[in-house]
């Protein structure tokens, strides 16, 4: 099937993505960021003019793959963070975006998507994740790491804390708490006092095992720094896709990076954590 109009970038990544409200809260809004541009961006001038009109509405091409009847086939990424593929009409003057089958009912755009977009883009996800303000709860050698946005006052990020004991404390599974203060006016100063602890990740440990007698006790003021790192990982949390915490993001069995926005429910917590 041939989509002949483009939806606009929000409401196709939203429901590429499937982001549900899961979370505790709406994220607050903080300027939002840039959209990243892929690592395998094209040169001005190098693909079909036609191009230029989807590129309005928020299409970025970073690859040209071969398509069949005459086709010509490009991978691009929506919104900056969505791979979707786009087909050029053998005049050259219209476009469509979205999904080509075969006879066997194979999207002809899959693998080249995977390839040219998907891949590079879940990498550079992945590492801007790592360079974030975020806490260790978890063995530092474990071979499988899951980042969780984190608010020290959500109580469905407590509940992904305590349903993933088995895995960490097994040593299968290191959790990153990239910190975030949203929920309520003290949990800037409670992430606050986790990030400047002497041992973050202890502090962290007391925030979980506290919860249910308020966590861990606030600190009076926020630094500059600390500050700007809350700042950073607020943007980070909607850079990603999330409107409330938990926000989780994992790598599955073919290192693409995968999301899910809120407690993970049944057979997800597996697919989410791995094998126990």
């Amino acid at each position: 099937m041939l989509l002949k109009s483009l939806p606009a970038p929000g409401s196709l990544l939203a429901a590429a993505l499937l982001m549900g409200l899961a979370g505790c809260s709406q994220a607050q809004s903080p300027k939002a960021p840039g959209a990243a541009k892929p690592a395998a961006a094209a040169k001005a001038g190098e693909y079909p003019d036609v191009l230029k009109g989807v590129q309005k509405h928020g299409f970025e091409v970073v690859g040209e793959f071969d398509a069949p009847g005459g086709l010509r086939g490009f991978a691009g990424v929506v919104g900056g963070q969505q791979p979707a593929a786009a087909y050029v009409t053998p005049d050259g003057k219209h476009v469509l975006v979205g999904s080509l089958f075969d006879a066997t009912g194979e999207d002809v755009s899959a693998a080249p998507l995977e390839k040219l977009a998907a891949k590079p883009m879940s990498e550079k996800m992945w590492n801007k994740l790592d360079a974030s303000a975020w806490v260790r709860d978890g063995r530092a050698d474990a071979p499988r790491v899951v980042y969780t946005f984190s608010d020290a006052n959500c109580p469905y990020c407590h509940r992904f804390w305590d349903a993933a004991r088995p895995w960490v404390d097994s040593g299968k599974v290191q959790l990153r708490h990239i910190m975030v203060g949203v929920i309520r006016e003290d949990s800037p100063a409670k992430a606050a006092a986790i990030l400047t602890a002497p041992n973050p990740s202890a502090a962290l440990l007391e925030n979980e095992h506290t919860f249910d007698k308020g966590g861990i006790k606030p600190v009076a003021k926020l630094s500059p720094d600390v500050a700007n790192k809350l700042d950073a990982n607020q943007e980070l949390m909607i850079e990603m896709g999330f409107q409330g915490t938990p926000g989780i993001l994992f790598k599955d069995d073919k290192g693409m990076l995968q999301r899910r926005s809120g407690m993970p429910q049944g057979q997800d917590m597996d697919l989410v954590m791995g094998k126990r």
